[in-house]
């Protein structure tokens, strides 16, 4: 990629990492130095074959400003570039370059990723702690990383160990047969990628295994921020993970449930989706697939008042720019997923997915952030009347019990502590008999007929109980 290019690149990104730093007109010797050692471990750590040392760039708002900045001025009567070799360990073929955009000078002074050992300036080895730089030595964890990348390269999905080894692969043996896709019981292991070089199996086997031990949260609230009561908390994930992705996607249509729209009506009412269907499959493929899986931590999802948030762990991969990404040009993170997927037709290698999201939401629908990438869905929410509103909550209701939740279960997060409570007996007696009478209500309860018909009144608006017969003879029935 051309040195232009790569400022622009660099620059078009939310915040610095820690394998590239911008100054202005900085300049001092020793320190210049320090970033030498801490960018060329930082690139290692990264899977970055440079890290880079900028000036010219404005580290507020990442602006160019002509910089004035000159490395061949001497230092001790030795040129900087000299001086610096001499005590850069081990040698190092870094250089400085300029480039003009713009009309602005910009220098770059590129530095070639550790290699083997940790890179050292006057005999101590630096990393960068967020965007300052340290003495490895202050953090043993780190230290220890480093090395281990050094050694053994980036952990990857592929390289690591699982912490379990007792691993089953019914369910993805069933995925498959769905899918109408061959699979050679023997060698699936070896064809997928399931094991190590040592033979053991990996991160990527435990996540396509019966019980990967990772789950995914969907977490509902009813404002715009966490601050909010939290209305809902669905748990996937705990098993193959192809499996947990389809149900995350059923999920997704049960809460895009169709809202008549009486706006403007003339003779027919239209249906207007919560969000863009397209959009949201997209987005939510990609947080899986691009997920930085290990740490075992996996996506989130998340729906408040007027968005859905879906947050997947990890930065760009290596050799991907914000230009590429927004483009479409898929630089896989788990490559061997990423093979999976094609291979299953869940996705593929026209790079349609962000591109779908931009053109529905726009590139602010896309946030970076240290360690994390988010994309915002918005909520186009109408007014309904009660009879759709309570349409939609059978619809939820029946969702979550058909995926094997209590009755109980599902309330006890729906409801306050203090309503459930009060209820908590009319809804163990309808689990069990499937509708109960104000009568047995009463009975259960010990409370009044008065009481109780409010109880069973905010079950039916919940969706979670009809009313039938007359009101003399009344039975509650779960849908």
């Amino acid at each position: 990629m051309a040195l232009a290019e790569i400022i622009k690149n660099l620059i078009s990104r939310t915040d610095e990492e820690e394998w590239f730093e911008f100054k202005e007109n900085w300049y001092e010797p020793d320190g210049i130095g320090e970033y030498i050692s801490a960018l060329s471990n930082a690139a290692a750590e990264n899977g970055e074959e440079f890290g880079y040392l900028i000036w010219g760039v404005r580290n507020s708002d990442h602006a160019l400003i002509n910089t004035s900045f000159n490395f061949n001025r001497d230092v001790k009567n030795e040129p900087l570039q000299h001086y610096l070799a001499w005590k850069v360990k081990p040698d190092l073929n870094f250089r400085f370059k300029e480039e003009e955009i713009n009309g602005n000078r910009v220098v770059v002074l590129m530095i070639p990723a550790a290699r083997k050992i940790p890179t050292e300036f006057d005999k101590v080895r630096y990393i960068r702690i967020g965007s300052s730089k340290e003495d490895v030595r202050k953090f043993p964890d780190r230290e220890a990383y480093l090395f281990s990348v050094l050694r053994n390269g980036i952990p990857t999905i592929e390289n690591i160990e699982s912490e379990y080894q007792d691993l089953t692969f019914d369910k993805l043996f069933m995925y498959y047969a769905t899918k109408k896709v061959p699979i050679n019981r023997k060698t699936f292991k070896k064809n997928l990628g399931l094991l190590t070089e040592n033979g053991k199996y990996n991160l990527m086997a435990q996540l396509l295994s019966d019980n990967s031990h990772i789950s995914i949260r969907f977490s509902i609230f009813n404002g715009t921020t966490k601050a909010s009561k939290m209305y809902l908390v669905r748990e996937f994930g705990n098993e193959c993970l192809l499996i947990s992705l389809d149900k995350i996607l059923e999920y997704g249509e049960v809460l895009n449930e169709p809202q008549a729209d009486e706006r403007n009506r003339k003779t027919t009412r239209d249906e207007v989706p919560l969000f863009h269907a397209g959009a949201f499959s997209e987005a939510v493929i990609n947080a899986i697939l691009h997920n930085h899986w290990v740490e075992e931590n996996a996506p989130m999802f998340t729906v408040f008042k007027d968005r859905i948030e879906i947050l997947s762990r990890g930065k760009l991969p290596p050799k991907q720019t914000i230009e590429g990404f927004y483009l479409g040009e898929s630089v896989p993170v788990n490559k061997k997923l990423s093979d999976l997927f094609l291979q299953l037709h869940i996705s593929e290698r026209s790079g349609r997915g962000v591109p779908k999201i931009v053109e529905v939401y726009g590139k602010e629908a896309i946030e970076f952030h240290d360690n994390t990438i988010l994309v915002k869905i918005p909520l186009e929410r109408l007014e309904q009347d009660e009879e759709t509103k309570n349409a939609q909550n059978v619809k939820k209701i029946n969702f979550i019990q058909k995926n094997e939740r209590s009755l109980s279960e599902v309330l006890s997060e729906v409801l306050s502590k203090k309503d459930y409570d009060k209820m908590e007996p009319i809804i163990l007696y309808l689990e069990k008999n499937g509708e109960i009478s104000p009568k047995e209500a009463e009975r259960v309860t010990g409370k009044s007929a008065a009481t109780v018909r409010r109880y069973l009144k905010n079950l039916s608006e919940a969706g979670v109980v009809v009313a039938y017969g007359s009101t003399t003879n009344i039975i509650y029935r779960l849908v």
